[in-house]
């Protein structure tokens, strides 16, 4: 089994819901806000330096570590040590499921054909000073 392993650094954007305005002609139309769209094109970018020759085609195993910006009140020592040891850990909004769809929706077309191929997810949050999102895909 092949694995591509890469790291997207800064903030992680979770997906934001879709915004809806109006053309000049009066029809609705819905959009995705610019944080999250300005978010799945840096992740094309990065994702863009270690796609494959091909795209992927089959079953993907997806795996996705969060690293989000601890926040100030955690940033004493006591807190950091249980941060390192992982027992304090984010539980708060976003959702994990937020995360997750804008970084498929940026490895669509770079990496695989369809994020409908990804048959195994696993995510995981966690708090750090370095915020950033790690990924593995396994195909």
């Amino acid at each position: 089994m092949s694995s591509i392993l890469f790291e997207i650094p800064g903030e992680p954007v979770a997906q934001g819901r879709p915004r809806a305005g109006k053309t000049w002609t009066g029809q609705t139309v819905l959009y995705d806000p610019a944080k999250s769209r300005d978010f799945k094109q840096y992740v094309k970018l990065v994702a863009g330096q270690h796609a494959p020759k091909e795209l992927i085609t089959g079953p993907i195993d997806l795996s996705i570590d969060i690293y989000r910006a601890t926040p100030k009140k955690y940033q004493t020592k006591p807190k950091q040590a249980l941060i390192e040891k992982g027992e304090l850990r984010p539980t708060t909004k976003p959702d994990v499921d937020n995360y997750v769809k804008g970084v498929k929706d940026g490895l669509n077309k770079v990496i695989w054909q369809d994020d409908s191929q990804v048959v195994t997810l696993n995510v995981r949050k966690f708090y750090s000073m370095h915020p950033r999102v790690v990924v593995r895909v396994a195909f």
